[in-house]
């Protein structure tokens, strides 16, 4: 149980300790920078058609939330993701298949998210979340962003293939930027 704790805190230590903008007050900028030259209104357009495209094969809720700032450096990434999945009301599904896939720009941070109605394991969220700070670290935001949002998509389909689609669409389509 300890063993665990203290590869917690040095992963987390690791992940602000990296971030050098972070540390020295230029988070912000660094974060508002990546959100004007890789996410664009037109590349969100095209994940807002991505997304509502793919929810209309199963019951299942994907919401991108972009976070250019985040206002409480205290607490750790996984902590504000879950802070931003109950804000954006990602829980409020009507079989409890919502998914918050979180991007902290001026932290570095990709996350995953889901509802209890989504039978999928940590393992197969970290993959993914993986994959895709490999594709940033390579300036390939775009290309990883739509490769995660089709994985995503993929395992939705197979943990809520079995419930009714919903033809009222509760969350948004559009990524949330924060």
């Amino acid at each position: 149980m300890a063993a665990v704790a203290v590869v917690q805190v040095v992963a987390e230590e690791l992940q602000v300790a990296g971030n050098w903008m972070y540390k020295v007050g230029l988070g912000h900028y660094h974060g508002a920078y990546l959100r004007r030259k890789y996410f664009p209104d037109e590349f969100l357009a095209q994940l807002t058609e991505r997304i509502h495209t793919s929810e209309s094969k199963h019951a299942g809720e994907l919401v991108v939330a972009i976070e250019v700032h985040t206002h409480d450096p205290e607490l750790d990434n996984c902590a504000r993701a879950h802070e931003v999945f109950g804000r954006l009301r990602v829980w409020d599904t009507p079989h409890d298949t919502g998914v918050l896939l979180y991007i902290g720009l001026d932290r570095h941070a990709i996350e995953i998210i889901s509802d209890r109605g989504v039978a999928v394991s940590n393992t197969q969220w970290q993959s993914i979340c993986n994959e895709l700070g490999q594709a940033f670290s390579a300036d390939r935001y775009q290309e990883g962003i739509e490769q995660a949002i089709v994985q995503i998509e993929t395992l939705l389909a197979q943990a809520c293939g079995d419930l009714p689609v919903d033809a009222e669409n509760i969350l948004p389509n559009a990524p949330v930027i924060l």
